[in-house]
């Protein structure tokens, strides 16, 4: 089956089936033209040639998360959201310091919003070899449930720094401390853009490499991961490369720690392909004048 499929898998966006989301003439997000009929019934947007934007009455941040928020209230109560997560997530073309306004987590995906998060390779050192600890997702998640994940990885929300989310993110999912939660060491990012039943994902995932001592044991402190397992490295790239385990973004950071961690060597089918499109798929898609995808 192989590597590469997942790179691919992660990278399906076709803008040609989406209508642009612009805020002050930055592309920041793509909506689905089912989605995009649903919110001709919301006064707050204007609808243009290949493009949906606010009303220009709503020119400030605060004025643009208000009126958002009350949208997200609806589409709660009509169940196009299943839950509210009371995550706000930046409303940007780029980094996350420059929102235009603020939308909760949940409906980051209906409106193709980018989307930031934090991922950690636990991993601890043998005399056999790396091995990895990895969890398994709870059965009652919304999301991928049952699913093999990272030891911890989590959404990045607005005004939260990197440090103070990976601190909370690491205790809750794993039970890891502070102060060996800030012995992760960034290791780079990872960037992929996917057509979803629910509408498109771009995401941009920071990375981590945290070594663990020999006889440290998660515990997860928030429900959301059933059990844990430590599994040496050769088999985690087995599950990867042979199955669909895995929670699909966990995928690609483990092909990429298999990549600097000189596991997957340059003679591999498609490393070229793979070491070079974990940070710059070729499918990201760079904004249009119009708003439009390309053609």
């Amino acid at each position: 089956m192989g590597y590469l499929r997942h790179l691919k898998s992660c990278n399906n966006f076709d803008p040609h089936l989406y209508t642009s989301f612009r805020l002050d003439g930055k592309q920041v997000g793509w909506i689905t033209q089912q989605f995009g009929k649903r919110l001709q019934q919301e006064p707050i947007f204007l609808f243009g040639e290949g493009e949906i934007t606010l009303i220009p009455e709503l020119q400030h941040f605060q004025q643009r998360t208000d009126a958002l928020a009350e949208v997200v209230v609806k589409l709660h109560r009509e169940c196009l959201i299943n839950t509210i997560l009371n995550e706000p997530y930046a409303v940007t073309e780029g980094p996350r310091d420059e929102a235009l306004c603020l939308i909760d987590r949940a409906a980051a995906v209906l409106f193709g919003l980018r989307s930031f998060g934090q991922h950690v390779n636990g991993f601890v050192r043998t005399g056999s070899g790396i091995q990895m600890w990895v969890g398994r997702r709870a059965k009652d998640r919304f999301l991928f449930p049952g699913k093999l994940d990272q030891i911890v990885a989590g959404g990045l929300p607005w005004g939260v720094t990197l440090e103070e989310n990976l601190k909370k993110e690491c205790y809750e999912e794993a039970g890891i401390a502070a102060d060996a939660a800030m012995q992760a060491k960034p290791v780079g990012i990872i960037r992929y853009q996917l057509s979803s039943e629910r509408g498109a994902k771009q995401d941009l995932l920071y990375c981590y490499d945290l070594e663990l001592a020999p006889d440290f044991q998660p515990r997860c402190t928030d429900g959301e991961v059933d059990e844990f397992y430590l599994m040496p490295l050769d088999e985690i790239a087995a599950l990867v490369r042979e199955s669909d385990e895995f929670k699909l973004n966990c995928n690609l950071v483990i092909i990429d720690f298999l990549i600097r961690h000189g596991w997957l060597q340059p003679h591999e089918p498609d490393y070229v392909e793979l070491a070079s499109g974990l940070s710059n798929p070729p499918t990201i898609m760079s904004p249009s004048p119009t708003g439009r995808g390309p053609g």
